[in-house]
């Protein structure tokens, strides 16, 4: 079995004004978009889902209800989720639209 190696050539461009500093960026960063606050309220809803989920059965014992409760709550953060992409998406379009 042959093995490959590649090397590869990194040149630093000296007229860049901004030092790449990793040193400073610490923690979790997302880069800005508009559609970082739908991506929160999914991942919340995904949790609340989780906890309802194992929280059914104190809540009643009868596995139809249950079914019903966590059938009623997809439906209700889908929807939410749903609005919310869709008002997004129109108010980057009408960003859009006037530039």
């Amino acid at each position: 079995m042959e093995s490959v190696k590649q090397t590869v050539t990194v040149e630093k461009n000296v007229t860049d004004s901004v030092p790449a500093d990793t040193s400073s960026s610490r923690g979790f960063g997302v880069a800005a978009s508009p559609f970082n606050g739908v991506k929160l309220e999914l991942g919340i809803c995904i949790i609340l889902g989780i906890l309802l989920w194992l929280g059914a059965d104190f809540i009643t014992t009868n596995k139809d209800t249950q079914l019903l409760i966590l059938l009623a709550f997809s439906l209700l953060g889908t929807t939410w989720l749903v609005v919310r992409t869709r008002a997004v998406l129109r108010r980057c379009v009408t960003e859009q639209a006037k530039s």
